[in-house]
């Protein structure tokens, strides 16, 4: 022990830390710094959630509601009994005639369409038309120089009366020679010989009559005339020029107008309703309009059906004429066509804009007696422009909504203004009901338009 006290024991030996392993141990004066950064992003995002809480258009949208809420209990109380009556405009189902008329696209086409060319060479010396100008059959057009031709037939026919002379002289040396021969005068050779040549000289004369009438003919061609009646169009060729059969182009083009046809196609899904009524003997009355459809041109009748189908287009040329009197439809014009198949008798009749389309098919809105709307779905038939005949699901005297069906629904309320209730006799009272609903912007809001069928 008293070693022990002189010699005391070491203190317990520490090893001196390296910089490295001081930086690497972390230290706790550096975690309060982090948690006041996610302290602050918490708050932030608080802020955010409450500005948009806060903002003016929530507060409306609630204010918007809240008074609708209101408004609904003062008018009634219960949900849904709050809805105004809409403003709509009505029309009576009506019984009546309905065209069958079938719509197609055709084109003028003259039937005639005449090239007008000499059938002499010489030279033009007048052009006796205006370009432009309407003409007849047989009218003169211009006049080739007929000089040479006549020349050619004079000379003609003084070899003409030369022959017919010696033809005159050979027969009677002819009669003679039968004479004597019958007195055993001359051989029957020499007769024989004289026949042959009054033949030879019957011959000759015709060939010279011939050309006497050639030249004859020459002399008419020189006046070149209309071959038909029509409108001419822009001269070919001035006066002075030489003209020959050859030339392409000719003098002036002659289109025939009055009558005109108009050649259309169709399905040939409808070749059974066409041919029937026209192998009866029938007049089927054709109408057409202007490249608009919208205003009629001329009316005339179809005339015939082409003898084959188109099996590229699965359609059936057919040609229709038309008087034209008035000169309005024009060669190779764009025009519409309706062709009147048939008219059916006692048909259930409704303004086009009253019928919709809906996910189960046309449907119309059906006005109650108290002034309320259900839908009925209908069978629609022939179209005619602004009437609809409909096949079944509507009366006569009935009443459809015509304007405003687009805030509609099954059992809405309504209002009917007083002059708005008016027939499907034609167009004019559909045309009135819709310039009436002009102001509130829903006037022609139902023609071919796509809807989902209220339930």
């Amino acid at each position: 022990m008293d070693e022990q006290k002189k010699h005391p024991a070491p203190p317990p030996h520490t090893e001196p830390r390296s910089p490295s392993s001081q930086a690497s141990t972390p230290h706790p004066p550096a975690s309060p710094p982090r948690s006041r950064k996610l302290l602050w992003i918490v708050v932030l995002v608080l802020i955010v959630i409450g500005l948009f809480a806060w903002h003016p258009w929530n507060r409306g949208s609630a204010d918007n509601s809240q008074q609708a809420r209101q408004a609904g209990g003062r008018r009634g109380g219960a949900p849904g009994m709050g809805a105004q009556p809409q403003p709509v405009h009505v029309a009576t189902v009506t019984q009546g005639e309905m065209p069958v008329v079938i719509n197609s696209l055709g084109t003028v086409t003259p039937l005639a369409s005449v090239i007008v060319k000499t059938q002499i060479n010489g030279t033009l010396q007048e052009v006796a038309f205006r370009e432009g100008q309407m003409v007849k059959k047989g009218d003169l057009l211009a006049q080739v120089d007929p000089r040479p031709y006549e020349i050619s037939l004079r000379n003609a026919q003084g070899t003409l009366a030369k022959d017919q002379a010696l033809l005159q002289t050979a027969r009677l040396d002819l009669q003679r020679y039968k004479v004597l021969l019958s007195q055993d005068s001359i051989a029957s050779q020499q007769v024989d010989t004289q026949a042959s040549l009054v033949q030879q000289l019957e011959g000759t004369v015709k060939s010279d009559q011939a050309n006497v009438d050639t030249f004859k003919l020459d002399l008419n061609y020189a006046r070149i005339t209309a071959p038909v009646s029509g409108r001419v169009g822009l001269r070919q060729v001035d006066p002075g020029n030489y003209v020959t059969t050859g030339d392409t182009n000719g003098v002036v083009v002659i289109t025939q107008l009055q009558p005109i046809s108009v050649i259309f196609t169709t399905s040939e899904d409808n070749l059974t309703a066409i041919l029937k009524p026209l192998h009866a003997g029938s007049k089927m009355s054709v109408t057409a309009y202007d490249r608009a459809n919208t205003t009629s041109l001329e009316s005339g009748y179809l005339e015939t059906v082409d003898n084959q189908i188109d099996t590229t287009t699965g359609t059936v040329k057919l040609r229709a004429t038309f008087d034209n009197k008035e000169s309005l439809l024009f060669p190779n014009q764009f025009v519409n066509t309706k062709l009147l198949v048939d008219v059916i008798k006692d048909a259930t009749i409704v303004p086009t804009p009253a019928v919709l389309n809906g996910s189960s098919g046309a449907f119309v809105y059906v006005v109650k007696p108290d002034n309320t709307v259900t839908v009925r779905n209908v069978k629609i038939g022939p179209i005619d422009g602004e009437r609809t005949s409909i096949k079944t699901g509507l009366q006569v005297g009935e009443r459809v909504v015509i304007d405003g069906s687009d805030r509609l629904k099954e059992g809405a309320k309504i209002t009917i203004p007083a002059d708005a209730p008016k027939g499907a006799s034609g167009a004019s009272g559909v045309a009135g009901a819709s310039a009436a609903s002009g102001a509130r912007g829903a006037s022609g809001a139902h023609h071919g338009r796509h809807r989902s069928q209220p339930q």
